[in-house]
């Protein structure tokens, strides 16, 4: 069992939840190797480029990100993305853990589009987390943004 209970956890995913602050995405880590209590490491603006190039090869992590992309040329849309990070030098008890503790990470940050795994920057590119989006998202109206 995972421990996020640290009250900066549920603050920062609030403010992306909202529409009154920048903060566009927020990165939980391990405290330690040993440790299963996870802890707010990162915040930013920016899309999810900006929060993949926060992750490290040798850590496992949890992101968070609001993901905006225009719809038609009239109008947009904002969803919001689980990223489940095992970096490529993550050791193996790590990786073992990381699938236990996603329930408790999700209870929570639980309100997402889609979950995105990830293990290296390139599974994180903005234009293909956008496009799992629009396919996730019912209703699209401009079809060659789909395609």
């Amino acid at each position: 069992m995972a421990d996020v209970k640290d009250p900066k956890i549920a603050e920062a995913y609030e403010k992306i939840r909202s529409n009154n602050d920048d903060i566009s995405w927020l990165i939980l880590d391990y405290e330690s190797d040993k440790s299963n209590t996870l802890t707010l490491s990162s915040t930013g603006k920016g899309n999810i480029e900006e929060l993949a190039k926060e992750l490290q090869p040798q850590r496992a992590s949890f992101g968070y990100a609001k993901i905006r992309y225009e719809n038609d040329e009239h109008s947009f849309r904002e969803k919001f993305v689980l990223v489940i990070w095992i970096g490529e030098e993550v050791k193996i008890m790590r990786r073992a853990k990381v699938s236990v503790h996603l329930a408790d990470v999700k209870n929570v940050l639980r309100a997402y589009s889609i979950e995105v795994s990830a293990s290296t920057q390139s599974d994180l590119k903005q234009d293909d987390v956008v496009t799992r989006l629009r396919r996730a998202g019912g209703a699209n109206y401009d079809r060659s943004k789909f395609d």
